[in-house]
């Protein structure tokens, strides 16, 4: 196994040894579409647009932690091709020096127009959200339209040749657990990596153990239509169980939040859309990037916020069951 976390500055490695190369940057709490393992029934209180990071705070921020050793940044929301300087974003931290991989994970809805341009401004990797094959249950999963709209864009991103193309699927049981065969059947003539994601507990999503379907069930009803899958030799920082399937352009993934955590190798930091830094997508700790750069705080003295933060960094997050009792954000509010 390889490992690229080695490089990164004291302040990125953390009280058990994990180097941090990975950033997470949400730009937006909004969202075109109502998913309901996302957004809460009764919505959120959105974060005033003037609390928000600038495009400018963003670059600032990217260019603290490239310097310290970050070479890997995701662009998430909420919905980020709702903001209108997305190109201007991405522009800015794929041209930040050491940042060799810029991502954006979306819903697909309205990435297909503005593929190009993302393209042209250095954007490298794509992650499209996506529940469903079936347009009226699209519908009734997000309580939007669009679902043609998403397919579209996955395969435009697949003819504009992008370093990766990946397809994230959170699986429910009663839902879309049905459609694991159909998912996998994706992969057979595209280019992409289609994700099965557990479902996992944030506030307001009402998430109980009889909706999750575990990664032994799904790897186990895929290999009973498909055969043995055959695992990829994935770095220890990887949250995903990468597999192959023989005669397949495209592979399958098992993202394993609740049934076999990957905390041991985690290599990855969060910035939410207000400017809080979370060093755990499970944890409620934050501290403020925003209110730092705000009062005049040098990159010096930012940097030093950040290893403050890194150090108080757990050795896992609490199960699923402890999960879903303590209080965190709900995920449009923290970023995919």
């Amino acid at each position: 196994m390889t490992s690229r976390t080695a490089n990164v500055a004291p302040e990125l490695v953390d009280a058990f040894g994990r180097g941090h190369n990975y950033l997470r940057i949400s730009l937006t709490e909004k969202c075109n579409l109502r998913c309901g393992y996302c957004m809460p029934e009764d919505g959120v209180d959105l974060t005033a647009k003037d609390e928000l990071l600038t495009a400018d705070e963003i670059g600032r921020v990217v260019k603290i932690f490239a310097a310290a050793g970050v070479d890997k940044v995701r662009l998430t929301g909420g919905e980020p091709t709702l903001r209108k300087d997305l190109e201007d974003v991405v522009r800015r931290v794929s041209g930040t020096p050491g940042v060799r991989e810029t991502s954006v994970t979306t819903n697909g809805v309205t990435l297909a127009k503005r593929l190009d341009a993302l393209r042209a401004n250095g954007l490298t990797r794509l992650n499209v959200s996506l529940d469903t094959l079936v347009p009226a249950k699209f519908e009734f999963m997000t309580r939007r339209k669009g679902h043609d709209r998403v397919l579209a864009s996955v395969d435009k991103a697949c003819e504009l040749g992008f370093q990766s193309v990946k397809v994230n699927c959170v699986v429910m049981r009663g839902q879309n657990d049905d459609e694991l065969l159909d998912f996998v059947a994706l992969t057979k003539d595209k280019p992409i990596n289609v994700r099965f994601i557990e479902y996992m507990p944030f506030d307001g999503n009402k998430w109980s153990t009889k909706k999750m379907v575990s990664y032994a069930e799904m790897r186990a009803r895929i290999e009973e239509a498909y055969g043995a899958l055959t695992r990829v030799d994935d770095p220890r920082e990887e949250v995903a169980k990468n597999f192959t399937l023989p005669g397949h352009k495209g592979s399958v993934s098992f993202i394993t939040s609740m049934t076999n955590s990957f905390c041991g190798g985690c290599n990855r930091l969060r910035i939410m859309a207000d400017g809080n830094l979370k060093v755990c997508l499970f944890g409620n700790s934050e501290v403020s990037l925003r209110d730092a750069m705000r009062s005049g705080a040098s990159d010096d003295d930012i940097l030093r916020v950040i290893g403050a933060a890194v150090k108080r960094k757990k050795a896992a997050h609490a199960g699923m069951h402890e999960l879903a009792a303590q209080d965190n954000r709900a995920m449009i509010k923290i970023g995919g």
